[in-house]
């Protein structure tokens, strides 16, 4: 199984427990602390699982970047949060400079 998966698996999880802490912290919200717990720890499991191909430094930066930039995102259209322009160029940094990290990672791996 390609590493992608579970690291695509990992940034799902890790953004709906995150949305989700903002549901936990009202009271009566107790389902939700549920989700958050349970998503970090499914999160953390399939960045393992992600680590057994994928190097580290592609694989974190992956999951933080785009993790980021799918929270910010989601924000926008679940809470209804502002996306101003500055903040759209920051996404737009972010993914490029994890698509670079990607790419460097690719071009100084040792070849089979």
């Amino acid at each position: 199984m390609s590493g992608y998966v579970p690291l695509a698996g990992a940034i799902l999880v890790e953004v709906i427990a995150t949305l989700s802490l903002r549901g936990a912290t009202r009271q009566g919200h107790w389902w939700q602390w549920l989700i958050v717990v349970i998503g970090y720890a499914s999160a953390f499991a399939l960045l393992a699982l992600a680590l057994r191909t994928i190097g580290v430094g592609p694989a974190y930066a992956l999951w933080s970047g785009l993790g980021t930039a799918g929270i910010a995102i989601a924000g926008w259209f679940v809470f209804g949060e502002r996306l101003t322009m500055p903040a759209i160029l920051g996404i737009a940094l972010i993914i490029a400079g994890v698509v670079l990290i990607e790419l460097g990672g690719r071009q100084g791996a040792a070849q089979p």
